[in-house]
């Protein structure tokens, strides 16, 4: 299955998945861990060991603020 992932700020992929693929190893594939990004489908957050289902997601990378 290709799906288009666009990741939010960056750039657009087009990724080839198994069809049993689940969001983890989109991510996988685009180099994030699930614990630095959100995955968006149709805008509402998908979780990470769910099957890929859609052709379009967006990846959304959580911002991390530095200690004081």
């Amino acid at each position: 299955m290709q799906v288009t992932t666009e990741v939010v700020g960056d750039a657009v992929h087009e990724v080839s998945l198994r069809d049993d693929a689940t969001y983890a190893d989109l991510l996988a594939e685009l180099g994030y861990s699930p614990h630095e990004v959100a995955v968006l489908v149709d805008g509402s957050p998908v979780p990470e060991d769910g099957t890929v289902t859609g052709d379009r997601v967006r990846v959304l990378r959580l911002i991390k603020g530095g200690g004081a």
